[in-house]
């Protein structure tokens, strides 16, 4: 598989280096339906070292590309496609050519026989821990390698159905934040992170210095790159195990979710590290995906949306309240507030109300 996907990085370079040239000559992209017969030349001529590869695996590099070329030119703020290296190139997908069993899947490639002189099928067969049992008819396979040199086989099907959870007639509004709790409900429930990267500083410290130690390049600088990329696979995987697990349960307790939208570039430059630890973007698309799982109402308050500062019992705003103020006191009403538990009962006013921006 790693010669696989060398070879795929080759590909995506070799076509990226076109699609750079055309774009140089004429300020738009060539797309797939230009590089796509151009493949079918060099497969013939100049390339035919790729054509061991299955052609639909090919035609998902170029795929790729053309959908990063799309992003590039209709979405703001989105960069050109880049350049992989080898070892780099993580993913391959397969959409025919490919047989799957319990724990086993088979591959078909192609391979010179030297006897006839021409390429001819050579199915090979993997073994995989297979966790979980899919549902529905399998589209595509894709095989993806991580850093740490491991691959993981996903299967992909047309499987659409939800797991209904029973209502409970119950709504929430949840203010993210960064001091008091990493998520706040309108309830007064406060749920803190347990920010595995900040716990695992220590040992970072200690393989990032292992690294920085070796010779680069050689076995003993490779095994200390992999255990480095092995704890930072961990953190990743802690942390969206948390996530995946917060969402569940709050899909459980409520009918509809409201959350607020983040400016999460602005709260980098403000906190750095933290607001990667704490990954709020990554716990909002999957709190996403588990509302539609479950059939829940998921709601995001507009990112202009006042919901810190206005009192939650009268609506007087306070002009005066600053980050530092964690409890305050309504100059108009007299009423006591929390600073996360007011903006929550904002946000969830704020995402009932329809005069009011949703994204």
């Amino acid at each position: 598989m790693g010669n696989l996907l060398d070879d795929l990085c080759d590909v995506h370079n070799h076509f990226l280096k076109l699609e750079n040239r055309y774009y140089r000559c004429y300020g738009k992209y060539a797309g797939r339906f230009r590089l796509q017969p151009h493949l079918t030349k060099l497969l013939q001529r100049t390339k035919k070292h790729w054509s061991w590869i299955p052609r639909d695996t090919l035609d998902a590099v170029i795929i790729r590309l053309h959908i990063a070329w799309e992003r590039f030119f209709n979405v703001q703020g989105t960069g050109k496609p880049k350049f992989k290296r080898k070892g780099r190139y993580r993913s391959a997908k397969f959409q025919t050519g490919y047989k799957l069993q319990e724990g086993r899947v088979r591959i078909s490639f192609k391979s010179w026989d030297t006897s006839l002189q021409r390429l001819k099928f050579d199915k090979r067969w993997f073994s995989f821990h297979q966790l979980l049992n899919w549902k529905g008819n399998v589209r595509y396979l894709q095989i993806l390698r991580d850093s740490v040199g491991t691959f993981w086989l996903y299967v992909m099907t047309d499987d659409a159905s939800k797991e209904v959870l029973p209502a409970t007639g119950e709504s929430v509004g949840a203010d993210f934040g960064m001091k008091d709790a990493f998520l706040t409900l309108n309830t007064g429930e406060k749920i803190q992170s347990p920010q595995f990267f900040k716990r695992s500083l220590n040992q970072l410290r200690k393989r990032n210095k292992a690294v920085s130690r070796k010779a680069k390049g050689s076995g003993n600088w490779w095994r200390a790159v992999h255990d480095l990329a092995r704890l930072y696979r961990k953190v990743a995987d802690q942390r969206r195990d948390w996530h995946w697990k917060l969402a569940t349960d709050l899909c459980r307790k409520f009918d509809l979710i409201a959350t607020e939208t983040l400016n999460l570039d602005g709260m980098k430059r403000l906190w750095g590290r933290k607001v990667s630890d704490l990954a709020f973007y990554q716990f909002v698309e999957i709190l996403k995906f588990k509302s539609l799982k479950h059939n829940r109402e998921f709601r995001q308050v507009g990112q202009w949306t006042a919901t810190t500062k206005p009192c939650s019992d009268c609506g007087h705003p306070n002009e005066n309240l600053s980050l530092s103020d964690r409890q305050w006191i309504c100059s108009k009403c007299g009423s006591h507030h929390d600073r996360d538990i007011n903006a929550a009962i904002n946000i969830l006013r704020a995402a009932c109300d329809p005069v009011v921006e949703t994204v």
